[in-house]
């Protein structure tokens, strides 16, 4: 039996990844040779990220009650990252703090587009494991939303609410083994642009979209960067495209677009309307710096949708 939005005490339970972004911004696009090859640093800054905790920021800034699940690790960035989600109101009491290094990621991101380049390092220590996934705390919430960094963990995770009747829906942007049974155990995948063609060798996503459907009978999505997304509902291709902004910096657009399309979801929007809010929250979110940092605010969202052509 799903829980109704009157008796449970969250909104939103994410479980997976969470991380500290140093973010290099440079006058261009590091090349392996010429004059690209050296270049000065314009500025550096250190700020959370993760695309589980971004989410779920983005999630709890629109006025949902959030809570995350997930490893944690004992050094400086660890604290920071709890820290950060504490300020924001997002729940950690079921996240667990392992002996390990903090996952991290160093940015660089073009200074003149905005595009960026991630690399990044996980301890294995930090993998979360099924047993450490407290059921109690997903059944008790509306809506659970998983990525595909502990695939295990996360199918599990899953599997729970959808048995429990949850909306489960996915952040799944890389294709393992696993990958399929990710899709089957979440009602609603949310995939990278290169997942549904990478799945089925179509060679556009549309195609790709419908060929997924005789895996999974839910509402499927893509997104596509500044196009915007595109999901396959039913039998109908929905387009979404995205808005016209000044990039700034587009790390954590991903993210914040799945918690504009996890709110739009929990007021029973359309489809239409869910991707273009959705949209708009992660325009926005490329017009400053950050992950968490660029988050909008909801005021801000619905400003957008009431002045400008998508």
């Amino acid at each position: 039996m799903s829980t109704s939005a009157s008796d449970a005490r969250w909104d939103v339970v994410g479980l997976g990844a969470n991380a500290v972004d140093f973010v290099y911004r440079l006058p261009a696009v590091p090349q392996a040779t010429g004059t690209l090859s050296k270049m000065r640093i314009s500025r550096e800054t250190i700020s959370c990220g993760g695309q589980m905790t971004t989410a779920l920021v983005a999630c709890a800034r629109f006025g949902l009650r959030a809570k995350y699940i997930g490893a944690t690790g004992t050094d400086d960035n660890g604290r920071r990252i709890r820290r950060e989600l504490a300020h924001h109101s997002v729940d950690c009491t079921d996240a667990v703090i392992k002996d390990a290094r903090n996952q991290y990621a160093v940015i660089m991101v073009d200074e003149v587009s905005g595009e960026r380049i991630v690399l990044w390092d996980r301890d294995e220590k930090l993998q979360l494991r099924p047993h450490e996934i407290p059921e109690r705390s997903i059944v008790s919430a509306r809506l659970l939303h998983v990525d595909d960094v502990d695939q295990e963990a996360a199918i599990v995770a899953g599997t729970i609410a959808k048995t429990a009747g949850l909306v489960v829906t996915s952040d799944i942007d890389r294709l393992t083994p696993r990958t399929e049974a990710l899709v089957r155990a979440v009602t609603v995948p949310i995939f990278a642009e290169h997942v549904p063609t990478g799945l089925t060798g179509a060679t556009d996503i549309g195609t790709a979209l419908r060929q997924l459907r005789q895996m999974h009978d839910g509402l499927l999505c893509a997104t596509i960067g500044a196009e915007g997304a595109v999901a396959l509902d039913g039998d109908r291709l929905v387009h979404s495209p995205g808005f016209r902004v000044q990039a700034v910096d587009t790390t954590g657009a991903g993210d914040v677009f799945r918690a504009g399309f996890i709110y739009g979801t929990l007021q029973g929007w359309s489809t239409e309307h869910v991707l273009r809010f959705a949209n708009a929250a992660a325009g926005l979110s490329c017009t400053r710096a950050g992950a968490i940092g660029g988050v909008p605010a909801l005021e801000e969202i619905e400003a957008l949708l009431e002045t400008a052509p998508a």
